[in-house]
């Protein structure tokens, strides 16, 4: 499914004007890298209405009835809140549409009719009140958390709240945006947008949330190699979800059975769920949990994936206790990843939650896990030898990623390897990015050259070179980029005739100028210092 890129670059650059805009009505006494939290969950708000409008227009026009006549009929009132929890998963009130809001902001028409932000609250409050005792409740618990209505920083009175907040609904309110767009990633989009328009506060670890396109679409891709649909895929720091939501893009058919992710942190755990319900996904095909992957395996012990692919924080410290030997992630090689770097022990996880029959895995990490001994020589000896699931090693370029400017590489996993079981593909992409002003960028050219190369398994001139197993165990599973391909420039051939006819050519013009300046020197009454 191929991707519109000048199209969803406009749509990024457009949003970031629109969020700039926003982000300055809300400066006052709050942190700015939390004005985000408003911004995004009221976008996400905007989303749930159109998408309540748009199912009841549909299943009410055939009794000529709009939403708001459908709701206020005693007949018709409890079978539309049923559809809407059985379909939508959660019900918003017509008095409560995010239309309705902005026009008490816009349009008020008299003093009872006027916007205050408790009404905004109230009507959060029972939309996520809906979805109690209902299967929709995982999915939709919680999701409003960090926007908190009432805190102070946004005014301390019920009339300073409401005049701020009501500025951010009217400008949502003006984004001229397909809310529904498969394509483009509106929350996702803007989180990064948010976190760039706020630097300082957000720090170097917001990058880690989001994967930027680029990356993000390679793994996909490299993962999803082959197949019309999936039945499972999953991400074990599934930070906002656009990488799961772009392995959807790149199956033949787009479709997915069921969506697993873990993410650690609550924001963008929150984040996550709201991107799945704003790319169609519905309530009832994800589970995205909340904890820490490492130390706390909420997919249990039975889930076998189809499909994984991962950015995780690359090099984090962890606490490797002893006591983890027993998680069956990690009692297989009967190794933990060493404490200052837990690169591994997410690898481990994917490997262990790998799907036997045709389990991929496409995961980004940085070089150390490539030549790094000790413990980590051992996990990466159990890949090739003991399960042979490693199936190619891609270098990436620098500075691909917000926040660091570190090369990482590409692992790509499969259990059944197709006949490839007595080598492992490496590929040199490092060379091929398009520089940015802040960050680099993969171009869809140099995605295409990956991918084509690792369809390909040829050797490739200073790109790609195919590895038996016998080589890899000469360089003692060291599995270093520059081991396998070349890429030195061969150096220009030297004619020793050429260069000393030219010696001897600078020697006599040194000589002809010396001979001149001698003879000036003399003229006038000077000793020649030379």
């Amino acid at each position: 499914m191929a991707i519109n890129t000048d199209k969803v670059q406009q749509q990024a650059a457009d949003l970031s004007a629109q969020l700039w805009a926003i982000a300055n009505d809300l400066r006052g006494g709050m942190d700015a890298n939390e004005f985000r939290n408003y911004i995004l969950g009221t976008i996400f708000y905007r989303y749930l209405s159109e998408r309540t409008e748009m199912y009841m227009q549909e299943i009410l026009k055939e009794d000529n009835l709009t939403y708001e006549e459908a709701f206020t009929n005693e007949d018709f009132k409890p079978i539309v809140e049923q559809w809407s929890i059985e379909h939508l998963g959660y019900i918003i009130r017509p008095e409560n549409l995010f239309r309705e809001l902005n026009r008490k902001i816009i349009k008020p028409m008299g003093d009872g009719d006027k916007f205050s932000v408790e009404d905004y609250e109230r009507a959060v409050n029972e939309l996520t009140g809906s979805t109690l005792g209902h299967r929709s409740e995982a999915a939709f618990s919680g999701l409003f958390d960090d926007m908190r209505l009432q805190d102070t920083r946004l005014g301390d009175t019920v009339s300073e709240r409401t005049d701020k907040i009501g500025k951010v609904i009217a400008k949502i309110g003006e984004i001229d945006m397909d809310l529904h767009d498969q394509e483009f990633d509106v929350l996702g989009t803007a989180y990064m947008i948010l976190i760039g328009l706020f630097q300082s506060g957000a720090g170097k670890k917001g990058g880690e949330f989001f994967t930027p396109v680029g990356p993000s679409t390679l793994c996909a891709t490299l993962a999803a190699i082959g197949l019309d649909e999936a039945k499972t895929v999953g991400d074990c720091t599934c930070g906002s979800g656009s990488m799961l939501l772009d392995v959807k893009k790149h199956l033949t058919t787009g479709r997915v059975g069921h969506f697993y992710g873990q993410e650690n942190n609550p924001t963008t755990y929150n984040l996550a769920r709201m991107n799945m319900l704003m790319h169609g996904v519905d309530y009832q095909n994800f589970d995205i949990y909340k904890g820490d992957t490492l130390t706390n395996d909420l997919y249990g012990e039975d889930l076998k994936l189809t499909v994984q692919v991962c950015n995780p924080p690359y090099s984090l410290k962890w606490d490797a206790k002893s006591e983890y030997l027993d998680d069956p992630r990690y009692s297989g090689v009967n190794k933990l990843a060493p404490k200052s770097h837990a690169d591994f022990a997410f690898l481990q996880h994917m490997v262990y939650h790998m799907e036997d029959e045709d389990g991929r895995v496409a995961v980004l990490l940085p070089h150390g896990v490539l030549f790094r001994g000790g413990a980590e020589e051992d996990i990466r000896k159990w890949l090739i030898c003991n399960i042979n699931r490693l199936d190619a090693v891609i270098g990436l370029p620098a500075n691909l990623f917000h926040g660091t400017s570190i090369p990482v590489c590409i692992l790509v996993l499969k259990s059944k390897r197709n006949g490839n079981s007595d080598n492992i593909l490496f590929i040199d992409a490092s060379k091929d990015f398009i520089k940015g002003k802040n960050q680099n960028e993969l171009s869809d050219a140099h995605i295409q050259h990956i991918i084509d190369a690792y369809v390909k398994r040829e050797n490739e001139d200073k790109f790609a070179y195919k590895a038996i197993m016998e080589e890899i165990e000469a360089n003692d599973y060291n599995l270093n980029i520059p081991r396998y391909v070349d890429t030195a420039e061969k150096e220009e051939e030297i004619d020793l005739t050429d260069v000393t006819a030219s010696i001897k050519s600078i020697d006599a013009e040194i000589g002809k100028t010396s001979d001149e300046l001698r003879q000036s020197f003399k003229e006038l009454g000077l000793e020649f210092p030379f």
